[in-house]
């Protein structure tokens, strides 16, 4: 499953957890997606979309 947003293309970045003395590890930063079911030229389609599209309403969710 690829964790990138429909809408606006955010997806999943990487940089270092910093610990207090000093220490480098790999993590990882995801992006909040929901699975939205919308309505696109007359049919139903599945979107993942993060929450910050959600909000912005820059779908409508159909119910």
């Amino acid at each position: 499953m690829s964790r990138v947003c429909d809408i606006c293309g955010k997806h999943t970045i990487t940089g270092n957890k910093v610990s207090h003395a000093k220490n480098h590890t790999r993590r990882t930063w995801r992006p909040n997606l929901v699975k939205v079911k919308t309505e696109v030229a007359g049919t139903t389609v599945t979107l993942k979309i993060c929450a910050r599209c959600l909000k912005s309403d820059k779908i409508t969710k159909k119910v």
